[in-house]
C-alpha cells in the first residue's frame, strides 16, 4: 500500500474515532469531510446547546503535537470554508459558530478542544 493511500485511510479512521467521541458528549454530527470551494472541513458538528462547531482533526504522536498542528493557513481556509458552509444553510447560523480541534494520538482517548480559535483572531492576525 503506497503512503498516500495509508495516510488517507489513518485519517479516515480517526475522524471516525472523533466523531464517536463528539456524539458521546451528546453532539450531533452534520457534515463529515464537506468539501467547499474554498476548501474541506473536516466535521461539523452541533452540541445541545452553543453554536455551530466547525472541527479540525489532527492525528500525531501525540496530543500536544496534535492539539498544536493547526497553522494560520489551515485556521484561515477553514474559517473561509466555514463561511461558505453557513451561508448555504442559514438555520443553524442563529447558534453562531466556533472552531474546535480534536487531537488524536496512539492509545490515547479524542482530546477535544473547544473554541480553539476564532475566526476574528484571523482576520486580525492573531491566530
Amino acid at each position: 500500500m503506497n503512503k498516500r493511500l495509508a495516510a488517507e485511510r489513518h485519517g479516515h479512521r480517526s475522524e471516525m474515532l472523533a466523531a464517536w467521541a463528539l456524539r458521546l458528549k451528546g453532539y450531533r454530527i452534520l457534515a463529515s469531510r464537506q468539501k467547499t470551494k474554498l476548501g474541506e472541513i473536516d466535521m461539523v458538528a452541533l452540541p445541545l446547546f452553543g453554536p455551530v462547531c466547525f472541527i479540525e482533526v489532527k492525528a500525531r504522536g501525540d496530543l500536544v503535537a496534535a492539539a498544536l498542528s493547526v497553522g494560520q493557513g489551515q485556521r484561515t481556509r477553514i474559517a473561509r470554508a466555514a463561511n461558505l458552509y453557513l451561508a448555504s444553510r442559514p438555520h443553524p447560523m442563529a447558534r453562531g459558530a466556533r472552531f474546535d480541534t480534536i487531537a488524536i494520538a496512539p492509545g490515547r482517548w479524542p482530546r477535544h478542544h473547544a473554541d480553539a480559535w476564532r475566526a476574528d483572531d484571523i482576520q486580525e492576525g492573531r491566530a
